[in-house]
C-alpha cells in the first residue's frame, strides 16, 4: 500500500462500470452543478469509457479499495508532448463521500501518476472562482493560483470565469506540500 493512499485506488472505467458510475452521477448531481455535466447516461458514459483511455485523453476512477465502490473520477485532458508536457486536470466526487478526504487521497495517486508515470512537466486546474471544495483540493496539493479567466469556458449552456491554478513536476512530492524552486517561482 502506498503511502499517497490508504483508503483508495485508481482504475480506468469500464463499460461494466455503466450501472454504478451512473448512480454515482444521479446522487451527486446537486454537488456537480453547476461546476461540472459528468456522463449521464449509458451512451455517454460508454463513449467516456473510451475516450479516458486515448493519448491526449486519461481518464480514471477513484474506488474505495475495501468495495471498488466509486467515490470520484480524474482527468487528463488535452495532454501535450513535445516541448509543452502538460496537461488540464479535472475532477468530480461522489456527494455520499463529500468530506472524507477520498478525493485528496485519489488526487494525490492521480497526480503521482501524471508527474511520475506520464513524465508530465505542468498540470494546470482551471475552477470555477465560488467552488470552494474544488479550490480547497488544488492548495491542499500544493497548486498555486497563476491567473483569473473570464469567462473561460462554457458549462451547461453558460460562459464561466476560471480561477487558473498548476502544480510543475519540480513541486510535486506527493504529501501536499509544494517544493520551493529556484528564483521564487513557488
Amino acid at each position: 500500500m502506498t503511502r499517497l493512499a490508504r483508503r483508495v485506488l485508481l482504475r480506468p472505467p469500464l463499460p461494466g462500470d455503466t450501472a454504478a458510475f451512473l448512480a454515482m452521477v444521479r446522487a451527486s448531481r446537486k454537488l456537480h452543478r453547476p461546476w461540472v455535466r459528468p456522463p449521464a447516461d449509458e451512451k455517454a458514459f460508454l463513449a467516456y469509457t473510451q475516450r479516458a483511455a486515448s493519448e491526449r485523453f486519461i481518464g480514471r476512477l477513484v474506488c474505495l479499495r475495501a468495495t471498488d465502490e466509486i467515490v470520484g473520477v480524474f482527468h487528463l485532458s488535452e495532454i501535450v508532448r513535445g516541448a509543452f508536457h502538460s496537461a488540464y486536470l479535472s475532477y468530480y466526487g461522489s456527494a455520499l463521500h463529500a468530506g472524507q478526504g477520498l478525493m485528496r487521497e485519489g488526487a494525490r495517486l492521480f497526480l503521482d501518476f501524471a508527474f511520475r508515470g506520464l513524465k508530465l512537466h505542468r498540470v494546470e486546474a482551471n475552477i470555477q472562482p465560488e467552488n470552494l471544495r474544488s479550490v480547497s483540493l488544488v492548495r491542499a496539493l500544493g497548486f498555486r493560483q497563476e491567473g483569473f479567466s473570464p469567462r473561460y469556458l462554457k458549462i451547461a449552456g453558460r460562459w464561466r470565469d476560471h480561477e487558473r491554478w498548476a502544480l510543475l513536476a519540480e513541486e510535486w512530492r506527493g504529501d501536499g506540500e509544494r517544493r520551493r524552486l529556484p528564483g521564487g517561482l513557488s
